[in-house]
């Protein structure tokens, strides 16, 4: 932009600024926080809708057609169904693009009604709570496929609480993630299959890194990664899961320290030695639990070392408690499609779908 435009800009500017103060409640003028509200109101109330329709004729060249109010980042727009057509804009859409974006990434969050009062502290703009529900109601998201070929999965698993169609109290379901090659996530509620489906989808590599905590049902799925019986994975017990479980044994923090060590370089039968004379429930546990994961537990110091793959499964437990966060709001309770949907939208946040 040239001088000469600059000056012109800043003359129209401060012309309109000379009115819009005028019109202004000077009430609610009395510190920065007033003044940033009045003129943002003031911008979306009077001066955006004048300019992006403008922007819109230019692009679009067109004003036929019926008209649809839109409700958009730069305030209620007016704009023709010609229009709204070469936009790519959806029939009956009231919301615009950015500001749908906005409201899918909050009630991918938080609740629909907190979102509604985050949208509106955020932008200037309301947005019901029931329009946030339906909007996230009406998505339809694709699960990415791998841009490059998959060479580490990590699995983790959560619950979430279902509400019952009888007078019988709620009851609790499970629904797993998956994090592929460190990037990509797909969650499934109550659906091993498509889960499995999805990672087979994918351009496996040979071997496959397969990581995940102790539980039966993350190795369940792991053992069906892969188009044939034969195909070759190494499987991983997450690192921070076993020194976890370790630390629950309790006693001698020397004893725990050394079998600490001991672990991280996937010596497992030294580790169970130093066992070998103590008592009680959570060291047979520990030995037991050493015994089941015995082929899942590497060394550590010499995979992290030589940067073979990773050795937690750290992010896909991250992902599991943002899920949570959501779903597990205090007094929340689900049905199975709310479920789907709300797993759906926070994955597409966490796969990026939803940047601004």
């Amino acid at each position: 932009m040239n001088q000469d435009k600059q000056e012109r800009i800043k003359a129209c500017l401060q012309e309109l600024s000379t009115l819009l103060y005028e019109e202004a409640d000077k009430s609610k003028l009395t510190d920065l926080e007033g003044i940033e509200k009045t003129v943002r109101s003031q911008i979306l109330e009077i001066v955006s809708p004048e300019i992006a329709p403008f922007f819109i004729e230019q692009k679009t060249g067109t004003k036929v057609g019926k008209t649809r109010k839109i409700k958009s980042l730069v305030g209620e727009l007016t704009l023709k169904a010609k229009q709204l057509q070469k936009l790519g804009l959806e029939p009956r859409t009231r919301l615009s693009p950015l500001l749908q974006k906005c409201c899918l990434r909050l009630s991918a969050s938080v609740s629909y009604q907190k979102a509604e009062i985050e949208v509106e502290a955020l932008t200037g703009v309301k947005v019901g709570h029931t329009t946030q529900q339906k909007l996230v109601l009406e998505q339809d998201f694709q699960l990415p496929l791998a841009k490059q070929a998959v060479s580490e999965v990590s699995v983790d698993g959560g619950k979430v609480r279902l509400r019952s169609k009888s007078q019988v109290a709620c009851y609790w379901r499970d629904y797993k993630t998956v994090r592929l090659q460190g990037i990509y996530y797909g969650a499934f509620f109550d659906d091993n299959q498509s889960l499995v489906d999805y990672v087979n989808s994918q351009h496996l590599v040979k071997p496959l890194v397969c990581l995940g905590d102790g539980h039966d049902g993350v190795w369940n799925l792991v053992k069906e990664f892969g188009q044939s019986q034969h195909f070759e994975r190494w499987e991983i017990l997450d690192w921070y899961h076993l020194k976890e479980n370790l630390y629950k044994v309790g006693g001698s923090l020397k004893r725990l320290k050394a079998a600490e060590t001991l672990l991280w370089q996937g010596q497992v039968d030294n580790t169970q030695a130093l066992f070998l004379h103590c008592r009680g429930k959570q060291v047979k546990n520990f030995i037991a639990y050493l015994e089941k994961h015995r082929s899942r537990i590497v060394n550590y110091s010499y995979y992290q070392a030589e940067q073979f793959c990773s050795i937690g499964s750290g992010a896909v437990e991250s992902a599991i408690k943002q899920i949570g966060a959501r779903i597990k709001i205090s007094g929340a309770q689900w049905n199975v499609e709310s479920v789907n949907h709300i797993l759906s939208v926070r994955c597409a946040y966490l796969n990026g779908l939803l940047a601004i």
